[in-house]
């Protein structure tokens, strides 16, 4: 038998967007909030890069879900399946219905190993994996370490992705290792991006040039990974510029898969026409749906010109809280996210660079003392320490 409750606020998706939001709601003393989450586990996975390099251990980054819904939130343990904004419900894989007055779409993204054929099935084996699944960071380490010669292969998918310096970051560590085992000129390694340029942002992509150059790296842009022969070891890579495609025998993959919004979102109508991955529309600067004012969409799931990274996340929570209690006040929304997102690029085991800008690419450092454009050591304190700090006691509780 189904039922059907109502809440004031209801928020899909218990990562950092959904629990930032909620605390911050809370805060603000909202007292009717429900968090639709199925998972038992909650994971910062932006350490997961330094997992697969053999620099922080998988354990570090996963705590109890239910330690960290903030108080007087109620968890619905359930996963959302459907939503009808003008009814203002949302529907769960079991059958329940929530009813809400003002709705925040937080579920996340998905990541489509399937999307490459043979992927799938190569993944945590034969020297494939990819840090951005918490089982698989640990056997990128594994594989790392494995590899004395031949050739390594990192690969970044086409469309939006959650963290777009991760792919490359990994790269770096790898080579890093490999330079202090002595063994990195018997290591033929390829970096395939499928955009023009090796970072959105053209003072940091300079910088990016010269790390991957001194490491050697084969950096291919407007190439793609197409294809895996897990059992052959071979990677089919297409040449977006030609058209061609090469098979490339490897010893290391590690494969970033393609990513979309959630299958159950991707031809819903909050779901953005103008995204072929199924990424809901808002508003860039308010967050707010322009089709149904009490819906608000924040994190990867968002389809926003901006990288898609926790750091804007944090920018952007406060933004949908100010607006969202706004609109309950029928006031003018004026609370505005500029597009501000971070990438932390690790380009050694202890050395890191901070890329800050905003929706016109235009740098917004945080530390105006420091050049973020030059690896730093502090900067990689920051990276290894000082942010997961910040998330578990500040992002997580609504307080930075």
């Amino acid at each position: 038998m189904t039922t059907v409750r109502h809440h004031q606020v209801v928020i899909v998706g218990g990562g950092t967007a959904g629990i930032s939001v909620a605390a911050r709601l809370r805060r603000r003393g909202v007292t009717d909030v429900a968090l639709v989450e199925p998972s038992e586990h909650h994971y910062y996975q932006p350490l997961w890069t330094l997992v697969g390099g053999g620099l922080a251990k998988a354990g570090e980054t996963v705590r109890p879900q239910g330690k960290l819904i903030p108080k007087g939130v109620t968890w619905i343990r359930g996963r959302a399946a459907g939503v009808d904004p003008d009814n203002r419900t949302v529907t769960l894989a079991g059958g329940d219905t929530l009813a809400y007055d003002q709705l925040v779409m937080a579920p996340g993204l998905q990541l489509d190993f399937e999307a490459v054929p043979g992927l799938a099935e190569s993944v945590g084996r034969n020297g494939v994996s990819s840090n951005y699944r918490y089982d698989l960071a640990p056997r990128t380490w594994q594989f790392i370490q494995q590899v004395r010669g031949g050739t390594a292969i990192f690969t970044m998918p086409a469309g939006p992705i959650k963290c777009g310096g991760a792919p490359q970051k990994i790269a770096y560590l790898a080579a890093d290792w490999w330079r202090r085992q002595g063994v990195l000129d018997d290591i033929r390694v390829i970096l395939l991006l499928p955009t023009a340029t090796i970072f959105s942002q053209p003072d940091w992509a300079r910088v990016l040039k010269g790390v991957a150059a001194g490491y050697g790296i084969e950096v291919r842009y407007e190439s793609q990974l197409v294809e895996v022969d897990g059992d052959s070891r071979q990677a089919v890579i297409l040449d977006g510029k030609s058209g061609s495609k090469e098979s490339v025998d490897y010893d290391l993959l590690h494969a970033v898969p393609p990513q979309s919004a959630p299958t159950w979102l991707k031809n819903s109508a909050l779901a953005d026409p103008a995204s072929p991955f199924g990424y809901l529309a808002v508003d860039q600067y308010t967050l707010q749906s322009a089709r149904w004012p009490d819906v608000f969409a924040l994190g990867d799931v968002a389809n926003l010109p901006t990288s898609k990274t926790g750091a804007a996340i944090r920018k952007q929570a406060p933004v949908v809280v100010a607006n969202m209690l706004a609109a309950r006040r029928s006031r003018p929304l004026s609370a505005r996210y500029d597009g501000y997102t971070s990438c932390p690029l690790v380009t050694a085991r202890n050395r890191m660079l901070l890329a800050e800008f905003d929706y016109e690419l235009k740098p917004t450092p945080s530390f105006l003392l420091i050049d973020t454009m030059k690896p730093r050591y502090d900067m990689w304190l920051l990276k290894r320490h000082g942010l997961p700090a910040m998330y578990w006691q500040g992002m997580l509780r609504g307080l930075v």
